[in-house]
C-alpha cells in the first residue's frame, strides 16, 4: 500500500526505541535488557490504551529477529481469542517449535489485551511458558495488570506505561502535521485533540487525520470529529441507558465493541468517567452497578452478555424512579 494511502497511525508508527514517544523509564530499562537479548525474560506491558505498548512489542521483535520478524512471531489479540482452546492449540503449537536458523535466538508470542483472557486460559499459558522458555519468549500486553494472574506476573519483567501528558502528544501531532504539510490555526488545535483523547496517542493521531480532511486543521474541524471518539460514544450510551432507553443503549454498545473493537474493560472505564458530565439522580447506585460488572468481567464472564445486563440494570433505574 502506498504511504499516502496508509492510516497515519501506521504510517508514523515508531520503528525503533529511539523513535518511541516519551516513556523514558520504560525505554531505559528495555535497552538495558536488550543488550543481552539471548537472556531476555518474558515481558509484561501494562498501561492505558494508546501509550505505546503494542508498538514497543513490535520494536523488540524487529530488533531481536530482524526484518523477517513476522515469520517468527505469533501475535494474537487475547480479547478475541481468550479461551483455553486457543492457548492449547495455537499458542502451544507455535511455542513448542524450536527454530535453529542463524540469527533467530527464539520465537516470540505477543498477546495483546491479555488481561481479557479467562483464568483457565491464563493458567494453561503459564504451563506453556514454563515448558518452552528455552526457545520461546512471551510479551503479554494489558491495560490492567490486576487482570493477570499472579503466577504469570511472577514469570515476567513488568513494565508500566504511563498515560501521555499533553506536551509529548502535542509535539508529536505537530510533527505529523508538518510532514503532511497541513495548515493549522495554531497550537490550540492540537491541545483540543489532546483534551478529547486524554493521552491516548493512537486515538489522537486518528482524530488528527479525520480533522484534516480539507488540508487544514481548525478548532471547528476538531470539534466536528470529537463526537465520534470512543469516550463520546460511551457517554451517549450511558445517557441512553440512564434515560431508560435500553434498546438504543444496547445497539450502540454492540456496535462499539464488535465493529470498533473497544475492549469491554475500557468501555466500563469510560462509562465511569462519563458520569461526571451527566446528571445522575442516584450516582452511588450506578457506580455500584459498574463495579459489580467490572468484577464479573475480571472473573471471565461472557463480556457482551455482561455489558448488556449492566445496561439493562441501569435502564431499569429510570422505571423505578418514575
Amino acid at each position: 500500500m502506498p504511504l499516502s494511502e496508509m492510516m497515519w497511525v501506521e504510517k508514523y508508527r515508531p520503528a525503533t526505541m529511539a523513535e518511541l514517544v516519551d516513556q523514558e523509564s520504560v525505554k531505559q530499562r528495555l535497552q538495558a535488557l536488550l543488550q543481552k537479548k539471548e537472556q531476555l525474560p518474558h515481558l509484561l506491558f501494562a498501561g492505558p490504551p494508546g501509550s505505546g505498548k503494542t508498538t514497543t512489542a513490535a520494536i523488540i521483535a524487529r530488533y531481536i529477529l530482524g526484518e523477517p520478524w513476522h515469520d517468527y512471531t505469533l501475535s494474537l489479540n487475547a480479547s478475541d481469542e481468550r479461551g483455553i482452546d486457543v492457548v492449547r492449540e495455537r499458542i502451544k503449537t507455535f511455542a513448542r517449535f524450536a527454530d535453529r536458523r542463524e540469527g533467530v535466538p527464539y520465537r516470540l508470542v505477543i498477546l495483546d489485551e491479555s488481561d481479557e483472557m479467562t483464568s483457565d486460559g491464563q493458567t494453561a499459558l503459564r504451563r506453556i511458558m514454563e515448558e518452552n522458555s528455552a526457545h520461546t519468549r512471551f510479551i503479554l500486553i494489558c491495560n490492567y495488570s490486576s487482570g493477570i494472574i499472579e503466577p504469570l506476573q511472577s514469570r515476567c519483567a513488568i513494565f508500566r506505561f504511563q498515560r501521555y501528558g499533553e506536551g509529548p502528544v502535542v509535539e508529536h501531532l505537530k510533527a505529523i502535521a508538518k510532514k503532511e504539510k497541513l495548515e493549522h490555526s495554531g497550537d490550540s488545535v492540537f491541545g483540543a485533540i489532546y483534551e478529547a483523547t486524554q493521552g491516548d496517542l493512537r486515538q489522537a493521531i486518528n482524530m488528527l487525520q479525520a480533522a484534516s480532511a480539507t488540508g487544514e486543521i481548525t478548532l471547528d474541524s476538531v470539534r466536528s470529529v470529537t463526537g465520534a471518539t470512543v469516550k463520546g460514544r460511551v457517554a451517549d450510551i450511558m445517557s441512553a441507558a440512564l434515560d431508560g432507553d435500553f434498546e438504543a443503549a444496547r445497539s450502540k454498545m454492540v456496535e462499539l465493541t464488535r465493529v470498533y473493537g473497544v475492549p469491554e474493560r475500557d468501555f466500563l472505564k469510560y462509562a465511569n468517567e462519563s458520569l461526571g458530565g451527566i446528571k445522575v439522580p442516584d450516582l452511588g447506585k450506578v457506580i455500584s452497578i459498574l463495579a459489580e460488572y467490572d468484577f464479573r468481567l475480571v472473573q471471565g464472564s461472557q463480556p457482551e452478555l455482561q455489558l448488556t445486563a449492566m445496561l439493562a440494570q441501569i435502564s431499569s433505574l429510570k422505571e423505578k424512579a418514575s
